[in-house]
C-alpha cells in the first residue's frame, strides 16, 4: 500500500555511502505517515509483549501465599515497570501510531503537517525505552515506587533514578511533539469541503486527546523534576522534614494522571465510532452529541484529579466537589455508550472479529465505568482505596477498553495497510480467548479488592487465595494468547489473500474512512420491518 520511495543517496555522494542500507536508511530517515505509523504500531506491539511479560512475573508472585519467585523489591519494580510500559509504551504509541496512518486519509491531506518532527517524535521513544528498562541492570535495580512515583517511596530507588526520570522527560517531548502535529494537521490540512463536524470521529477524538496531551504532559515533567531535586539537590518540595509535602505531589501528579487515563481512552472511543457503525451498515447515531460529549470528558477529566487521593485528608468540602465532579463525568460517558448502541440497534449487523472487539469494548468498559462510580463516592472510597478493587476497576478500562479497540483497530485496518486478508478464523478464537482470558483475570479482583486485600504487595494471608489462583490463571491465558494475535499479524504483513477495494461488504460495502456523518448513498440501513 505504502506508495513512499525509499529516501535515494545524495548526489554528492556518488554512490558511496557508508553506513545503514539504503532499505534501513528508509525506516530512520523516512517522513512519510505510513512508514511512522508502521513503526509507532510495530513498537507499541513490541512494548505489550514486554510489560505482558513483567504482569506474568506478578501474576506468578501471586498465585499462592509466601514468596516463591521473586523477592519483595524486585517485585516492586515489576509493578512500577509494567505500569510505565503499558501506559507509555504500548497503549499511547498505538494510539500516535493510527493517528499517523488514518488521519491524514481521512482529512483528505497528503500527509502529517510537521514530517520531519513526525520522525523525530518517533525515534526519541525507542531510545527513551532502552535507557528505563536497561536500569532493571544497575546495582540498586530499576524504578521501585509504582507507577505514580510517589515520595518518599520512590526516593528510596537507588541508581536508576535519574535514569527513569530521563527516559519520563524524553517520552513526555515524544508526546508534546506527537500532539502539536496532530494539531496542526487536523486544523491546516484538511481537504476542501471537509468542515470539523464533517470529521470522522477518530479525527475529533484526536484532536481533543491532542490538546489533552499538551495541556498535562509538562504537568507529569515539572513533577519528576521536583522527585529530581528532592534527592540530589536539597530542596524540600515534597520532605516534610524540610518543610515540604509529600501530599503536594499527589495533587500535581493526579493533575496530570486523570487527563493522562482520557488520554489513553479518547482515541478508543474514536476507533469504536468508526467500527461499529460499518458492521451495523448505518451512520453513527448522534454524530454532534458525539463530539460533545467527548469535549466534555475532557474538560471534565481536569477537575476530578483528587478523587484518587480521598483519604489524604482533605477537608468535606473538597470531598464533596471532587465526588460530584467525578460522578458529572458519567455523563457524557453514558451518553456515548448509549450512541454506540443506539448505531447498533436495527442494523444490519455482521460479526467479523473488528465487530466482537468493539461490542466487548462497549460490554466490559461499561463495568469498569461503573466500578468508577463507585470509587468516586468518597466514604466507600475509604474501603476501596488501596485495595485490589482499584486494580480490577482500572484495568476494566484499559484492557477491554484501550487494548481492545486497539485490537479492533489493527484487525479493522490491517487490510488497509497490508492490502491482505488476515486469518478470519484465528482472529475469532484469538478473541474469545482474549474475552474469556481478561475477565477470569480482572472480574476476581473485585472480590478480592471487596474482601480487604491491598494492592502492591508480593504476599498475602490465606483467605486470598482461591481468587488470586483463578486471576493467575485467567494472566496466562490472556496472555498467551496474544501470541495469536503476533502470528495473524506477522502472516497477513508477510501476504495471503488479497484485500478488495470494499473489504467489509455490507449491501453495498462501506470504505474505512467512511466519514462518521456519511453520505446517504453508501449503504442501506436494515429493512423496516412493517
Amino acid at each position: 500500500m505504502n506508495t513512499a520511495a525509499a529516501p535515494t543517496l545524495d548526489d554528492h555522494d556518488h554512490g558511496h555511502h557508508a553506513g545503514p542500507s539504503p532499505g534501513l536508511m528508509r525506516w530512520l530517515v523516512t517522513t512519510n505517515h505510513k512508514d511512522i505509523g508502521t513503526l509507532y504500531l510495530l513498537f507499541s506491539l513490541t512494548m505489550f509483549f514486554i510489560g505482558g511479560a513483567f504482569a506474568l512475573v506478578i501474576r506468578a508472585e501471586l498465585f499462592q501465599p509466601g514468596l516463591q519467585i521473586v523477592n519483595p523489591h524486585f517485585f516492586n519494580q515489576m509493578t512500577t515497570l509494567h505500569a510505565l510500559v503499558m501506559v507509555f509504551g504500548a497503549v499511547m504509541p498505538a494510539f500516535v501510531g493510527l493517528a499517523n496512518w488514518l488521519l491524514p486519509m481521512m482529512i483528505g491531506a497528503p500527509d502529517m503537517a510537521l514530517p520531519r518532527m513526525n520522525n523525530w517524535s518517533f525515534w526519541i521513544m525507542p531510545f527513551a525505552f532502552t535507557l528505563l528498562l536497561s536500569t532493571l541492570f544497575t546495582s540498586g535495580g530499576g524504578p521501585a515506587g509504582g507507577w505514580t512515583l510517589y515520595p518518599p517511596l520512590v526516593l528510596q530507588t537507588g541508581d536508576a533514578f535519574p535514569f527513569v526520570i530521563l527516559a519520563v522527560h524524553m517520552l513526555g517531548v515524544s508526546s508534546i511533539m506527537g500532539a502539536i502535529n496532530v494539531i496542526a494537521t487536523i486544523l491546516n490540512l484538511r481537504a476542501p469541503g471537509m468542515t470539523l463536524m464533517k470529521m470522522p470521529l477518530f479525527v475529533w477524538t484526536w484532536l481533543i486527546t491532542a490538546f489533552l496531551l499538551i495541556a498535562v504532559m509538562p504537568v507529569l515533567a515539572g513533577a519528576v523534576t521536583m522527585l529530581l531535586t528532592d534527592k540530589y539537590f536539597g530542596t524540600s518540595f515534597f520532605n516534610a522534614g524540610g518543610g515540604g509535602d509529600p501530599v503536594l505531589f499527589q495533587h500535581v501528579f493526579w493533575f496530570f494522571g486523570h487527563p493522562e487515563v482520557y488520554i489513553m481512552i479518547l482515541p478508543a472511543f474514536g476507533v469504536i465510532s468508526q467500527i461499529i457503525p460499518t458492521f451495523a451498515r448505518k451512520p453513527l447515531f448522534g454524530y454532534a452529541s458525539m463530539v460533545y460529549a467527548t469535549s466534555s470528558i475532557a474538560f471534565l477529566s481536569f477537575i476530578v484529579w483528587a478523587h484518587h487521593m480521598f483519604t489524604v485528608g482533605m477537608p468535606l468540602a473538597g470531598q464533596l466537589f471532587f465526588m460530584y465532579a467525578t460522578m458529572l463525568i458519567a455523563v457524557p460517558t453514558g451518553v456515548k455508550v448509549f450512541n454506540w448502541v443506539s448505531t447498533m440497534w436495527r442494523g444490519a449487523m455482521t460479526f467479523e472479529t473488528p465487530m466482537l472487539f468493539a461490542i466487548a469494548f462497549v460490554i466490559l468498559f461499561t463495568i469498569g465505568g461503573f466500578s468508577g462510580l463507585m470509587l468516586a463516592i468518597a466514604p466507600a472510597d475509604f474501603q476501596y482505596q488501596d485495595t485490589y478493587f482499584v486494580v480490577a476497576h482500572f484495568h476494566y478500562v484499559l484492557v477491554p477498553g484501550s487494548v481492545f479497540s486497539l485490537m479492533a483497530a489493527a484487525y479493522y485496518w490491517l487490510p488497509k495497510w497490508t492490502g491482505h486478508m488476515y486469518n478470519e478464523q484465528m482472529g475469532k478464537i484469538h478473541f474469545w480467548l482474549s474475552v474469556v482470558g481478561v475477565n477470569i483475570l480482572f472480574f476476581p479482583q473485585h472480590f478480592l479488592g471487596l474482601a480487604g486485600m491491598p494492592r502492591r504487595i508480593p504476599d498475602y494471608a490465606l483467605q486470598f487465595t482461591e481468587f488470586n489462583m483463578i486471576s493467575t490463571v485467567g494472566a496466562f491465558l490472556f496472555g498467551f494468547s496474544q501470541l495469536l494475535f503476533l502470528y495473524n499479524v506477522i502472516q497477513t504483513i508477510r501476504g495471503g489473500v488479497k484485500a478488495t477495494d470494499q473489504v467489509w461488504e455490507g449491501a453495498h460495502g462501506l470504505e474505512w474512512t467512511l466519514p462518521s456523518p456519511p453520505p446517504y448513498h453508501t449503504f442501506t440501513t436494515a429493512p423496516v420491518v412493517k
